[in-house]
């Protein structure tokens, strides 16, 4: 099971491999360091890992290529091996000017809003929480005429539905991990399940799991080449039946009453909340 999921930093590329830096006597003490590289740089993180971006750093140690590193036994230096330069580069680790670079990033969330559009202040954020207090309402019934419960947290089955709000849909193995991550983060301490979040731990949780640079509109330019054909003006489509085929059949596929759901609410001919009527193909079909 995936316990975690937390935004990696992006120096040129993915990370390519982590080592845990022994403990040194600079730093904080009560902190811990991971090691890294990328294709061509070497880095540090201060953990534990979060998606802060700013408790890492990074540097180039190879413009050519590192393909592997080591740490001394002491934690102050890092030994990185080139690839075509045929070299090996031994780097002083400076954690105090790292744990100044998080400092000044600010503490508690002021980090994690610097990745919304707009920050702490722009309409991004104002949207989300206008979302999340929508969901609180929507938990307790929207049409209830009965006191409300005033509480600062939504129930963990509403966290798939804002996500969606927000322009983030994710796969449904992917909303399994997202709330088995929350479920679990508190069991190892209290032997018991986490129900719900709140606002705060919801921002966390979806500036981790968003795709860091969303979908660009040559990806799905691609996706039409791979499974389109030209039509009559040369462009690039995607056959209706094969399409509603895909669908139903390869990866998460969908059911057929999943699917008239979701085009259904697309359309806007769905009640919030409420099931499709639409459960035929010869339906489905009609709406595309």
């Amino acid at each position: 099971m995936c316990r975690k999921t937390v935004l990696g930093p992006i120096y040129g590329s993915p990370i390519k491999k982590i080592a845990i830096l022994p403990k040194s006597a600079e730093g904080n003490l009560d902190s811990r360091y991971l090691a890294f590289i990328t294709t061509d740089k070497v880095g540090l993180e201060i953990l534990p890992l979060d998606g802060n971006p700013y408790k890492s750093f990074a540097i180039i140690c190879h413009p050519a290529g590192v393909s592997a590193f080591a740490c001394s036994c002491d934690g102050k230096y890092i030994f990185t091996i080139g690839g075509p330069d045929y070299t090996i580069f031994s780097w002083e680790a400076n954690l105090n000017a790292l744990e100044a670079a998080a400092s000044l990033g600010g503490q508690g969330l002021i980090p994690f809003y610097s990745l919304l559009e707009g920050g702490r202040d722009g309409e991004f954020f104002k949207e989300m929480e206008d979302y999340f207090y929508y969901c609180q309402l929507r938990s307790e019934g929207i049409n209830s005429m009965k006191k409300r419960r005033v509480s600062t947290k939504i129930p963990l089955k509403e966290v798939p539905f804002i996500m969606r709000a927000l322009g983030f849909y994710p796969t449904e193995q992917e909303l399994m991990e997202i709330q088995n991550e929350v479920k679990f983060s508190r069991y190892a301490e209290t032997g018991k399940y986490v129900t719900d979040i709140d606002l705060e731990d919801f921002i966390k949780l979806f500036v981790n799991h968003r795709p860091a640079f969303g979908i660009s509109r040559k990806e799905i330019q691609h996706i039409f080449e791979v499974l389109g054909d030209p039509n009559e003006n040369g462009e690039q489509s995607v056959n209706r039946e094969e399409l509603l085929e895909l669908l139903q059949t390869i990866g998460e596929n969908m059911t057929e009453e999943e699917l008239t759901e979701c085009f259904t609410t697309l359309l806007g001919r769905n009640p919030e909340g409420g099931r499709s009527e639409l459960e035929s193909t010869e339906h489905t079909e009609e709406l595309l």
